[in-house]
């Protein structure tokens, strides 16, 4: 379905079947020289059929026509070859545009059979299979420009400049207008719901990255805050400050289910709050699980990288327990 949201610049919502997030709104910016798209939907054909009617409503030029993706996940970038194939030129972060292409290869895939045991799920039956990262990615490789902080693109009376937002993914970036007061910022912020910031290796706190990008666009001047899921943001420091607060009663939270115990990403996460309707942990469906547990080691690795947590390897597999 598509709506014009401000002038020359249109909403074009991507359904996303079976997914708790229901939709992705897919942006497209045109002028008569150029058009710009910012993400895609899953490699479906749902997906593709959406993205493709509401271009030819707009009589999108594909070959005068660039694609900005925004970030890894498969909902963002899963149509991105098959954009590519027609001409479009595809643009993302460093670090997200390799995941992207390496996420092809079954080897990129080796390291959810390994979390599952380090994390405590074997209990949980977890299929590789059931990720929507592995199910809905492209089929192959795409020649990504890469652009990073800084880089513009100019379309009409526009001009977009690279943010670099990392904390969603490692590579996340958004796109600002200083003119018109725009930012496009993907999955950074998002109303009514909270973006899962995973875990993504023990090499960095990337929470502590995602308060700091939360922050960075903090200061920015925004009268529109375009999203990629549910409603455009028209107070984006209220909103930020929301998420900040959300954040600190999750590692309050977490501090107070492991009290005296040693505990597993798995054992500390099913008992964590989550705004899903199950009733309980097995109720969960197993895509889910691996969000929620991806979540719960993302503020744990924070609670550990502030000296509130430490943590061991018992047999394979990780416990945390509070600072002694």
């Amino acid at each position: 379905m598509l709506k014009k949201v401000y002038p020359n610049i249109y909403v074009n919502e991507i359904p996303l079947p079976n997914n708790p997030l229901k939709a992705l709104n897919s942006y497209i910016i045109v002028s008569d020289d150029n058009s710009l798209i910012i993400d895609t939907g899953f490699n479906l054909k749902e997906c593709k059929d959406a993205l493709m009617q509401g271009i030819k409503e707009l009589n999108i030029d594909l070959k005068k026509t660039n694609l900005f993706i925004t970030h890894l996940h498969s909902d963002h970038s899963g149509l991105a070859y098959d954009l590519a194939k027609e001409g479009v030129k595809v643009y993302a972060s460093k670090i997200d545009g390799k995941m992207i292409n390496d996420s092809i290869k079954d080897e990129f895939w080796e390291f959810y059979d390994s979390y599952i045991k380090l994390f405590g799920l074997e209990q949980d039956n977890m299929l590789l299979s059931d990720n929507p990262g592995y199910r809905y990615t492209q089929e192959n490789p795409v020649d990504f420009i890469i652009v990073g902080e800084g880089y513009k693109f100019l379309v009409g009376d526009y001009s977009f400049e690279v943010v670099d937002i990392p904390g969603h993914t490692p590579g996340q970036i958004g796109l600002y207008e200083k003119n018109h007061k725009l930012f496009f910022c993907g999955d950074h912020i998002l109303d009514r719901i909270t973006p899962n910031i995973a875990f993504w290796g023990f090499e960095q706190d990337i929470l502590a990255v995602y308060f700091r990008n939360l922050r960075k666009v903090y200061e920015y001047d925004i009268d529109y805050l375009f999203t990629s899921h549910r409603n455009i943001i028209t107070d984006h420091r209220k909103r930020i400050d929301e998420l900040l607060e959300h954040h600190e009663h999750r590692l309050d939270e977490i501090l107070n289910i492991i009290n005296n115990k040693k505990m597993t990403p798995r054992d500390i996460a099913a008992n964590m709050h989550w705004d899903i309707r199950a009733k309980d942990w097995d109720d969960f469906p197993r895509p889910q699980k691996w969000f929620a547990v991806g979540e719960a080691v993302s503020h744990l690795e924070h609670l550990w990288s502030t000296g509130k947590v430490q943590k061991f390897n018992e047999n394979g597999v990780l416990y945390y327990e509070l600072k002694k």
